[in-house]
């Protein structure tokens, strides 16, 4: 969760690396998925650390934007659930629900669908975490770190082994295959870049 101006710079950094992005800012038109992460990140930062009237009318503004791009892009993702290192990989319906926790270097394909089954019953995910196109992860369920989950998946169970793959409805292990060739560590090469 960004906490310091330090946090949101950190989670901008982490999410360009992860988009693959190298230019200094998005494209006009072009970069809507990066533009729309930037935002939120913004969002989430006016949320979190500033509390002054001039500031709250600042916040105001950008979720009126946030919310007109979320519709344009079929996103619903509420502020501070997703951790660095974020990849949304294609617009189009990707709904999160605002008290779900995802870690960092989550890649996301599309159609999918992170929600609760009750108010406080929403899914935790851990890092390095590759959710394919049409997954969804309903309910109570914890996914561990290193998890790749399939194509139309649907995970109602937790899956408490790091490192494998599943699918299937209900979702089960089909795989010792872990999520390192769908994600890009975007947090440990921010890291690595800043020892050099």
């Amino acid at each position: 969760m960004i906490q310091s101006k330090k946090d949101y710079l950190y989670y901008l950094a982490c999410d360009k690396i992860a988009l693959q992005q190298k230019r200094n800012h998005p494209r006009f038109m072009h970069d809507t998925i990066w533009t729309f992460e930037r935002l939120m990140r913004k969002c989430e930062y006016f949320q979190n650390c500033k509390h002054g009237f001039f500031h709250k009318i600042v916040l105001k503004w950008l979720k009126f934007r946030y919310v007109r791009l979320s519709q344009h892009l079929g996103f619903s993702i509420g502020f501070n659930t997703c951790g660095p290192g974020l990849c949304l990989e294609h617009y189009g319906c990707i709904i999160i629900n605002q008290h779900a926790k995802i870690g960092a270097n989550c890649h996301i394909i599309g159609d999918v669908v992170i929600g609760a089954t009750e108010p406080n019953l929403v899914p935790q995910i851990g890092n390095n975490v590759f959710i394919g196109a049409g997954a969804k992860i309903i309910g109570n369920v914890y996914i561990t770190d290193h998890v790749s989950i399939g194509a139309n998946a649907v995970v109602v169970k937790s899956v408490l082994t790091p490192g494998i793959t599943i699918g299937g409805i209900p979702a089960h292990k089909i795989s010792d295959n872990d999520s390192s060739k769908y994600i890009i560590k975007a947090t440990e090469i921010f890291k690595n870049e800043g020892e050099n």
